[in-house]
């Protein structure tokens, strides 16, 4: 059987109870759609129909796909930690690192529009800036400060593209390794087969740990702090008039 038309008047009424329509409201419908489906299969169509509205409707709040792109990635940066400037640097910029990572998985398509995009809304600014005063206030000249940042981002971005596509599931890995030995033979590949008998025998889970290159890059960091500091003054006994920031954002 044919199915009914829509009442005009349910269709009103339904428009009615409808929130109106936002530049907030759309990015919010973006990052709902992207994390379910994909950032690749975001389109203006696609959003008008989630939001319930024609695709012409959403040009009165935004001016096309790319300032979406803009808004989104910004509203992901305000949920990342943003470290504190003062107190312990180190604990700061790890929890930050931790933070980023958690919220990137959060949403499996941001971590590429962070690293492909030049993000400068007022979120990632906030974030970007916070996260450099925390380094200057520790002591870091600003080019130290600079590569610190970038080296722990570059770090945390690497860490998670890997484990969002990753082809085994960690529960997997005693079992994947266990199928794929026979083309590991002792005798031609001694170390990866041992590495690889202590996962199939639980010695090892295998699992690459966020936390554990964090640390390293950390200590690394405090230890060149530290022989700087022993042949520059710190930047917070110089010139009061502020540091003159330079970064990739």
């Amino acid at each position: 059987m044919p199915s009914k038309p829509k009442s005009p008047a349910k269709s009103d009424a339904r428009a009615k109870t409808r929130p109106p329509l936002s530049k907030e409201r759309v990015f919010r419908a973006a990052i709902t759609f992207a994390d379910k489906f994909g950032i690749e299969a975001l389109s203006m169509r696609k959003l008008g129909e989630l939001l319930g509205v024609e695709a012409m409707s959403l040009y009165k709040h935004v001016a096309n796909k790319d300032d979406i792109l803009d808004g989104i990635v910004d509203i992901v940066a305000s949920e990342i930690e943003v470290p504190a400037v003062g107190g312990d640097w180190k604990s700061s910029m790890r929890r930050r690192a931790i933070s980023t990572h958690t919220v990137l998985m959060r949403h499996p398509w941001a971590t590429m529009l962070m690293v492909s995009r030049a993000n400068i809304g007022p979120s990632m600014l906030r974030y970007v800036d916070a996260t450099i005063g925390c380094l200057r206030n520790a002591g870091f000249s600003v080019p130290l400060a600079d590569h610190a940042w970038n080296s722990l981002d570059s770090y945390v971005y690497g860490y998670t593209l890997v484990k969002l596509n990753f082809p085994i599931e960690p529960s997997e890995y005693a079992s994947v390794t266990e199928q794929f030995l026979p083309l590991i033979p002792e005798a031609r590949f001694p170390h990866i087969h041992e590495m690889s008998r202590h996962i199939i025998d639980g010695q090892h889970d295998g699992m690459n740990q966020l936390e554990f290159g964090l640390d390293l890059l950390l200590d690394g960091l405090e230890k060149l702090l530290n022989s700087s500091a022993l042949v520059a003054p710190s930047p917070r006994r110089r010139s009061q008039s502020g540091p003159r920031i330079s970064g990739r954002i």
